[in-house]
Formats: C-alpha cells, sequence, structure tokens
C-alpha cells in the first residue's frame, strides 16, 4: 500500500501536468484568435469612420490614424482628408462611466470643433435603454454643438441636452467620452503629444 504522502505527490504531478496543458491550450486558442478579433474590430471602426464623418473625404482615415497622448490615456485620431486637406476628424473615445461599464464611441468633429456625428461602438448598457445612445432622435440634442461654446451636460446636470428616459447615467457617460474627445481634439489642433502609426 502506497503512503499519504505518495498520493499526495502523485496528486500534485497529475494536477500540475493538467493545468500546464489547459494553460498551453487556452492560450494558443488565444494566439488563433487574437489577429481575427482584432481585424474583426478593424473593420467596424473604419466602416463606422465613413458614417460618422459629414464633409466629403478622398482618403483612408483608418490608415492615416494618429495615436494622441493624454494626460495617462491614449486616443486615436483618424484625419479625413479632400484633395490633402483635413476636412473632419474622427476621433475614438471612451467612458468609464456608463450603467454597465465602459463605453467606447467614435466621434467625429468638423474644423471648427462642431460635433459632426457619431457613433457608440461597443457598451455594456441595458438593451432597450442605454442602447438608445445611437438612435437618431437622441442624437439630435448633440450633434451639431460645440462643446467649447455650448453647456455640454444633461439638462439634470444644468446643461441643454435631454437625457435618455430611464438612461441618465449612460447620456451622461456618453457626454463624457465625447468631451475627452474633445479636448483631444483640440490637443491635436495645437500639435501637442501625438504620434502617427
Amino acid at each position: 500500500m502506497a503512503k499519504p504522502s505518495s498520493q499526495i505527490f502523485i496528486i500534485f504531478k497529475i494536477m500540475f501536468v493538467v493545468s500546464f496543458l489547459t494553460a498551453v491550450f487556452v492560450g494558443s486558442i488565444y494566439h488563433v484568435t487574437k489577429k481575427p478579433i482584432q481585424e474583426a474590430q478593424n473593420k467596424i471602426i473604419a466602416e463606422s469612420i465613413k458614417e460618422i464623418i459629414p464633409s466629403e473625404f478622398d482618403n483612408n482615415p483608418f490608415a492615416e490614424k494618429i495615436t494622441l497622448k493624454q494626460d495617462k490615456e491614449r486616443f486615436t485620431l483618424y484625419p479625413a482628408r479632400l484633395e490633402g486637406y483635413v476636412t473632419a476628424i474622427a476621433m475614438k473615445s471612451f467612458s468609464n462611466k456608463g450603467y454597465g461599464g465602459r463605453l467606447d464611441v467614435l466621434v467625429s468633429f468638423l474644423l471648427d470643433g462642431t460635433i459632426g456625428n457619431y457613433k457608440v461602438i461597443k457598451h455594456q448598457e441595458t438593451p432597450g435603454l442605454g442602447s438608445k445612445v445611437n438612435d437618431e432622435s437622441f442624437k439630435k440634442g448633440i450633434i451639431g454643438k460645440n462643446p467649447a461654446s455650448e453647456s455640454f451636460k444633461v439638462k439634470q446636470d444644468g446643461g441643454e441636452i435631454d437625457a435618455i428616459t430611464g438612461a441618465t447615467i449612460t447620456s451622461r457617460a456618453l457626454i463624457d467620452a465625447i468631451q475627452k474627445a474633445y479636448h483631444g481634439y483640440q490637443k491635436f489642433n495645437a500639435g501637442v503629444n501625438h504620434e502617427a502609426e
């Protein structure tokens, strides 16, 4: 009969081997799926940029992306050009203040800082409520505004924007993400701390 200590050692070895093989398997699955997942995300962003840029352009904004460092965060800008001249900028931004957590948004700005359009590309908000941030009826209260010259807050906070009924937190998170993008846009215009990718 085997001693209890040798049985424990055998069990430990089996557990170690199983754990090691599981880690190798999970790691290989991640490695195999990482590139297709990234390509799918890039396609969503590239198509969304075309949707939100209000002016005409003849370049590929996604291919000309620029990384902007703002405080400890990094933002990505996508310049839209017509005959070589920038006509609008799309920016990828985010807010961690959503009801369900992080909310990722693409927002476009005209050269004067006016919001051209936006699209929430990823969120964990309540279906049917928070997901309404992409509805045209809500967008009307944001598109065409300039965060520098208007009270860019929901009415509950003393601003001019009607929050989505039952989704004030999500509305605030969207505004937070757009404000971050706008500050990044201002720094980009000033030539502060950015690099082409």
